[in-house]
């Protein structure tokens, strides 16, 4: 991150075990989707050894992974070879001095070219762009990646979560006028390209597809199918809210209760929405790379 963020004491992070161990009990109740996020997952020594496990689980349907893409091209064969189902790489802008701004590295043309390697590959590939304020001039720029690449570019409204309680940037809606001015006959679709909840649009002169997470202004909490898992063994069944379980806690035997029976819990607490238009009824007051987002 480019600014510091808070040390995490080591015996506090969930063992890859654990973590099996949990993906495990989720596939018995039916939970077979599997996303790895982050912070930045990479950097975890292990993880890529870790994703080839939770592939290789009975009962695992995918095993997808979002990444910011500075240590993809390192792991290209690796992914291929465990016949990982997809790869989001997140990029908000492709101006060096914005994206040393936003992210404290000069890496803008490493993700490009790790986009670029995961196409090569055969890898089922997206790009999330946030949209804020300062990168709306970028949103043609990183659209063109669709029209040069099969890949999914998608624009992810910013939610009101840690920064982006003080962030307002462009919704949906803005967004599409921009890009049905340059791309005439851009329009709905309803292909399936993933899990929910992202909304595509096609053109003819792409190659890829146009995608929409629009918390803010389309809301969907109505077709979520989403829980969090933070490092620290946290399940979240809403970004929204602090609320949820410690299964660190239950897998250490300190709460009594069984995974399986946490889960279900924990799906069932699912609140029925959101609270983003009321930023004061937000509880969650942790930053988007702490709790996978």
């Amino acid at each position: 991150m480019p600014d510091p963020v808070p040390d995490v004491e080591h015996e506090e992070i969930l063992r890859y075990e654990e973590i099996l161990r949990i993906c495990e009990a989720a596939v018995r109740l039916g939970i077979r989707k599997f996303k790895i996020t982050g912070g930045e997952p990479l950097v975890r020594k292990g993880c890529v050894d870790f994703m080839r496990c939770l592939k290789e689980t009975d009962g695992v349907e995918t095993v997808t992974l979002t990444t910011n893409g500075m240590f993809v091209k390192e792991h290209i064969d690796e992914f291929k070879h465990m016949g990982l189902d997809g790869i989001n790489i997140s990029l908000d802008t492709l101006d060096r001095k914005q994206f040393h701004r936003l992210t404290g590295t000069d890496g803008v043309d490493a993700v490009v070219d790790a986009v670029a390697a995961c196409v090569s590959a055969g890898l089922k590939t997206k790009i999330n762009s946030v949209l804020l304020s300062e990168t709306k001039s970028q949103i043609l720029r990183l659209a063109h990646l669709a029209q040069e690449m099969p890949v999914d570019v998608r624009f992810i409204e910013v939610m009101p979560i840690g920064f982006g309680r003080f962030e307002k940037g462009p919704t949906e809606d803005a967004v599409l006028q921009i890009l049905q001015a340059e791309y005439l006959d851009l329009a709905y679709r309803r292909d399936v390209r993933g899990n929910g909840p992202a909304v595509y649009y096609g053109s003819s002169l792409l190659q890829g597809y146009i995608g929409f997470i629009a918390a803010n202004t389309h809301r969907f909490c109505d077709e979520c199918n989403r829980m969090r898992l933070t490092s620290t063994g946290f399940l979240k069944p809403c970004l929204c809210y602090d609320s949820g379980i410690d299964l660190k806690a239950v897998l250490r035997g300190g709460s009594g209760d069984s995974l399986t029976a946490a889960l279900t819990r924990a799906v069932k607490s699912k609140p029925q929405g959101h609270c983003f238009s009321h930023i004061g009824e937000i509880t969650e007051n942790k930053t988007m790379n702490r709790i996978g987002g």
